[in-house]
């Protein structure tokens, strides 16, 4: 008698397994559907961290090439021999308006550097103060890649919860390990391509 009560467990088992699988398939499919939808025109919150190739955007990973991906929120990095790549998690502009998109290079790199904002930021933010020096405070964190456009860089931040966001007014955010790993793997030169 045991072993039947056994059978049946295990049948009634097998069959609510089967029936939540078949209900949980076109849920699977929607979910899909519906991350697709999102990656076409909702702005989300989360990185897609999946590995690219450097090929489709440079020609060359002459003197290291960064990849940031202002949609899915995260930076790739190619060393010049492709020994190397890193993949970073990343805050973005707050808004289109704010984002520049397109090639550009880093010209300087700087650790501990200090903060004066931009013209605009001072008129959409009079209260902000002129200038903060580097340390705890500084929005800028603990490293900074300057770029070749004027007002942008690729930095740190000590607000951890920026990351992942649209929470810049222009520059590209990574947490302050990861800017401090990507400094040193960075040379002056390196090409910069923002999509």
């Amino acid at each position: 008698m045991q072993q039947v009560r056994f059978h049946r467990r295990r049948f009634l088992g097998n069959s609510v397994a089967a029936v939540a699988s078949a209900c949980a398939a076109p849920a699977v499919a929607q979910g899909i559907e519906f991350r697709d939808q999102l990656s076409a025109g909702t702005r989300r919150n989360i990185s897609s961290f999946r590995g690219l190739d450097w090929r489709p955007y440079f020609s060359s990973t002459r003197n290291g090439a960064i990849l940031v991906d202002t949609a899915s929120r995260a930076l790739h990095f190619w060393s010049h021999d492709q020994r190397v790549y890193k993949l970073y998690p990343t805050s973005v502009p707050l808004s289109d308006e704010l984002t520049r998109l397109g090639r550009t290079s880093v010209v300087r790199k700087v650790e501990g550097p200090d903060w004066r904002p931009t013209p605009s930021m001072k008129k959409r933010n009079p209260e902000w103060p002129d200038y903060i020096p580097p340390g705890p405070d500084n929005p800028l964190g603990t490293h900074a890649l300057y770029l070749s456009w004027q007002y942008y860089r690729i930095h740190g931040t000590h607000d951890t919860r920026k990351i992942g966001r649209r929470s810049s007014n222009g520059c590209i955010g990574l947490y302050n390990e990861h800017i401090a790993e990507l400094f040193a793997l960075v040379d002056n030169g390196a090409q910069v391509l923002l999509i």
